[in-house]
Order: structure tokens, then sequence, then C-alpha cells
């Protein structure tokens, strides 16, 4: 079989250096996630050659990706390497998901997404009224979301956001926790705050909840209310019960935007019966509402987690086709 060869112009010594790394350890690291083609760098070009025309055509474009990367102020490391790998694998691009800036955070950090499950996940909050994220622990839901709904209440989309978990031990350990109620679902809510500080100056974060334009509580809080030209957002949905999760989606009003996170996973009900449970099967034809599944591939903590992540996948893969 005839060989495949690609030439990828790199437009400068700068961005050659940033693209091959110190002693040349990201060429050597992609050179070992494709063993298949044969990759050469000299000057400001770089060869690709290989029997396999599309393998030589994705590695090839994998290089285009990572320039354009470069050139808009990336910083290569191993982990946006493995990042961008998973990306041109599943035939997706990097540098329009990774340039996709959600908000500029308090401390100038710039939140975007950072997989491509991520920017699905994104994508679906920005066109619907109801987004569910459904995923494992480390794949952003709830990091998002909150970054999307400060973005909505700064674009005045909405006039205040709603951060609500349910307290799944309220029936049992949380009266002998101590303080006042708010002291004692501090620790369910902890996450949510966590999040928001992340977005906003911790005073001006204050000002809001005093002026309840942001409001965090737990999701018994909610019953008999109607929330208009609200963000929502629900957070480890699948503690719910199927009744809360039915009176909590009953509340939404008009102008009103709801996300809603869980990882079906980790249900911690009592009964063992979660609202998430068989859901998008209840839910299936309704308009503006859209179900987002990130998997291990969408984790961005440390490696190790996404490791676990896929080993419980893989599990669950196999006792589902046993």
């Amino acid at each position: 079989m005839p060989s495949t060869t690609t030439t990828v112009v790199v437009p400068g010594t700068h961005v050659m250096s940033a693209l091959i790394g110190p002693r040349d350890q990201f060429l050597r690291r992609i050179e070992k996630e494709f063993p298949q083609v044969l990759i050469t760098a000299r000057g400001n070009e770089i060869r690709v050659e290989g029997d396999d025309t599309t393998r030589v055509t994705s590695v090839s474009r994998l290089f285009e990706e990572l320039v354009t990367l470069i050139q808009t102020g990336q910083t290569l490391d191993d982990a946006l390497l493995d990042r961008v790998f998973a990306m041109v694998r599943a035939d997706e691009r990097p540098s329009e998901i990774l340039s996709h800036q959600i908000l500029k955070g308090a401390k100038g950090r710039i939140i975007k997404p950072k997989t491509g499950g991520q920017k699905r996940y994104i994508d679906a909050i920005t066109n619907n009224v109801i987004t569910f994220g459904i995923g494992p622990a480390g794949t952003g839901k709830s990091w998002l979301a909150v970054a999307m709904a400060v973005r909505a209440l700064q674009a005045k989309q909405v006039q205040r956001i709603i951060l609500t978990r349910p307290a799944v031990e309220a029936g049992e350990r949380l009266g002998f926790l101590p303080g006042d109620l708010m002291a004692k679902i501090d620790p369910y809510l902890r996450p949510l705050y966590d999040a928001l500080y992340d977005m906003l100056d911790p005073d001006a974060i204050t000002r809001m909840i005093e002026k309840q334009i942001v409001e965090i509580a737990p999701l018994a809080f909610m019953r008999g209310r109607t929330l208009n030209n609200s963000f929502i957002i629900l957070d480890e949905a699948q503690n719910t019960t199927p009744e809360q999760m039915k009176m909590f989606l009953t509340r939404i009003g008009f102008g009103s935007h709801v996300v809603v996170t869980g990882d079906a996973t980790q249900v911690d009900v009592p009964t063992g019966k979660s609202g998430l449970a068989g859901l998008e099967r209840t839910l299936a034809g309704i308009d503006d509402l859209a179900f987002v599944r990130l998997t291990g591939a969408d984790v961005v903590r440390h490696k190790i987690v996404a490791d676990i992540v896929a080993a419980y996948e893989k599990r669950d893969e196999s006792r589902n086709g046993s």
C-alpha cells in the first residue's frame, strides 16, 4: 500500500517550540499516541507519513489544532494533550471547544469548557429552558451550570439566581447538627457556594445574597413557589425522590432557565428510588428540554479520577451486558 504524506507549516519558531515542547516531550507523546505514523519536525514544518490515509489526515489535523490553540494563548501540557487527543479521535474541533469563553471570573480566570461533552452541555443550557446534566464526579456539571447562571445574570437575561440541593438526611441527622436552620443545611449547600465564589467577588456575593438576587436554599424551600425570571440550578438531583422532582419541575415560571445536575451512580435517597430514574423516558418529546450525558472522558480533575470513573463505567457495562 502506498504511503501518504502531509506537511503542516508552523508559523514561527516560538510556536514550533511550544508545539514540540521542552526536549521534544510533546512531540514524543504524540508519536507514542499515534505509533502507526512517522512524524518528522524540521525547520518550521511537521511532516506526517503513513500507510493509512485517514490516520495521517487525523494526525495532521491534530497538529493544526494544536497550532491554533497555541496562537490563541493556550499553554500545552500533558492534560491538555490528553483532551485534544480525545477530541480529535471523536472528530471534534479542539480549537473551537477550548476557545469558547463562558465567563471571566472575579480573579481574571477565564471559564470555558475543557471537553467536547462540556461544550455540548453549555450549548444545551444556552438553547433550552430545562437542561439535565447527568454524569460522574469531576465532569464540571455544577461548576459550569453556576458559570452559565452568573453569565445570564450579568447579561440581564434573568433577575436572580437560585441554587438548590436536596438535604437527603433531613429527616434523621440534620437536627443533631449545631446552629440555626441555615447553619444546619450549610454543609449540603457548600459546593454551590464554592462554585459561586470561583465566579464572583466575595463582597459582591454577600450583597447579592442580602438583596436575594442570589438565593441558596434546600429543595424543600421550593415548595409552593413559582420561580419567574430566574436561573435555577438543582444540584445532586439523584438524591431527590420522584415526588420532589415533580414538585421542582412544576415550580418553573416565565423567563426562567433551569439546570438539573446529577450522578445516577451516587444515589443516597433512603428509599433508593431516585427522582432521576427513568426521567428521560418520561419527559421524552418535550420541546426546549435536553438531556446531556457526560462520561469519564469529560472528567477534568486529577487523571486518577478519570481512571477511577472509567473503571466503574467498564464494570457497569460488563454487568449490563451479562
